[in-house]
């Protein structure tokens, strides 16, 4: 069985975990932190493990494993990087579509991670299609990250900010005729309940997407 490598590229930390291997590492990220330098971690993290293939989960929009603009959380040096230098086969897809593949479990389905923004993916009969749904616009001329990122959090309170979950919700799921959506990311434990036809998501689930990026049946589409 090939064993994966998948690296959880955030904000903070890179997170790191081989599919046959329960141990879990992570390293220091930051505003900072340069294509060359995260390769260099991960080398660095993953000393003694074995792995035949990577999973790069990115904080951006992602086609066909190139990058197509550079973090807005990191450091420069991402765009037209050559990942080839870990000498093993490699694919980046973005994070949240890592997390929402991981999160799948068959139809049609819309995936919202609520975190420092809003990543947005959806699946539809197991095709990957990532979106930057997330920066379009909402209301008072801001998008519908701004209300319900984690800086929406922050200006509005945790009442106001639940009221504009519950909304976003519902219109993303109706223009996208999904049958369920999944809420991941790390804000969605400060949900009181959940917004109809909703299940919560989990960060082990964007392993899980990493690994499953390698099997059959998985076709990764292009943004919409």
């Amino acid at each position: 069985m090939m064993r994966i490598l998948v690296c959880d590229v955030g904000g903070t930390n890179v997170k790191l975990k081989v599919s046959d291997n329960e141990e879990d590492r992570k390293f220091p990220s930051g505003g900072a932190m340069t294509g060359q330098q995260f390769v260099d971690g991960v080398r660095a993290n993953t000393v003694g493990w074995e792995y035949d293939a990577i999973t790069i989960g990115y904080p951006g929009p992602v086609v066909d494993s190139k990058i197509l603009k550079e973090p807005v959380n990191l450091g420069p040096g991402w765009l037209g990087f050559d990942f080839a230098q870990f000498c093993k086969p490699y694919k980046i897809i973005n994070d949240a579509a890592m997390q929402a593949l991981g999160s799948y479990q068959g139809g049609r389905m819309l995936f919202l991670g609520l975190g420092t923004g809003l990543g947005t993916t959806l699946i539809l009969n197991g095709v990957i299609v990532p979106l930057e749904g997330g920066h379009l616009p909402y209301r008072k001329g801001r998008s519908f990250e701004d209300y319900v990122g984690s800086a929406g959090y922050k200006r509005l309170g945790k009442r106001k900010w639940m009221r504009y979950v519950f909304d976003v919700v519902a219109r993303l799921k109706a223009a996208f005729i999904v049958e369920y959506v999944v809420l991941g990311g790390g804000n969605v434990k400060k949900l009181d309940t959940l917004p109809p036809d909703c299940r919560p998501g989990s960060n082990e689930n964007a392993f899980l997407g990493g690994v499953r990026l390698w099997g059959d049946g998985i076709k990764y589409g292009p943004p919409a």
